[in-house]
């Protein structure tokens, strides 16, 4: 376990676990950004993946946009009921409770993440940064009450039925970034403050294709770091 690595003497000439050793053991301030990769490991798939990816057989710029949402609430949820339940039932990984190891070890100071499904804070983390918002709470459209998802989640899992605002009956949307949206703004400042601190950032199943997280090592990179 990497609590007990001993990383006051690595081997810098070995392979690539002992060099990103060294880089943590010489870093001032690491931080790491994850991806859909990272947490396929644990069943749940990425969005890009020939045959197997979220987007393989759904437009997401239609199924997952904010607009779409508000006209056709219930062919989100469709698309969505198969991965809510892989999301519930998923476990933490290796990866995530390596990261919550070398965070609880004071090697890493935070986790930025684009992913949604809460492995990171499962395993231990805790200084998660959700670019890209969670799924546990969920914001009526109508009202804008917030609620814990839980049970709304657990009864849309029983029924297939839209969530709604018990207060309402509003559409609930789960505090997810949909397209069009925004990013939420402290969630993205907090990002881009670590990563200007950075002189390490640890990149685990990103493509880096997608924006604004994509900028994240840049920054680092641009202050000299890694």
């Amino acid at each position: 376990m990497i609590r007990e690595m001993d990383l006051g003497y690595v081997d810098e000439t070995g392979d690539g676990v002992a060099r990103a050793a060294a880089l943590l053991r010489d870093a001032r301030h690491a931080v790491a950004l994850t991806g859909a990769g990272s947490s396929t490991p644990s069943g749940i798939p990425d969005f890009r993946s020939p045959g197997t990816g979220l987007w393989e057989h759904a437009d997401p710029m239609v199924v997952a946009s904010i607009h779409h949402f508000r006209r056709h609430p219930e062919e989100f949820y469709a698309w969505m009921r198969p991965l809510v339940a892989t999301l519930l039932a998923a476990e933490p990984n290796p990866s995530h409770l390596a990261l919550a190891e070398l965070e609880a070890g004071g090697w890493l100071k935070a986790v930025i993440t684009q992913n949604i499904d809460d492995l990171h804070q499962r395993a231990g983390s805790q200084e998660v940064l959700e670019l890209h918002g969670h799924l546990r709470e969920a914001t009526c459209i109508s009202c804008y009450r917030v609620l814990p998802t839980e049970k709304l989640l657990d009864d849309f899992l029983s029924t297939g039925e839209v969530p709604r605002c018990p207060v309402c009956d509003g559409v609930m949307k789960p505090n997810v970034v949909l397209f069009g949206e925004q990013l939420p703004v402290d969630v993205l400042n907090a990002a881009v403050a670590h990563a200007r601190q950075a002189d390490l950032m640890l990149v685990a199943g990103s493509s880096l294709e997608v924006t604004p997280a994509s900028r994240l090592p840049l920054l680092v990179h641009e202050r000299g770091g890694r």
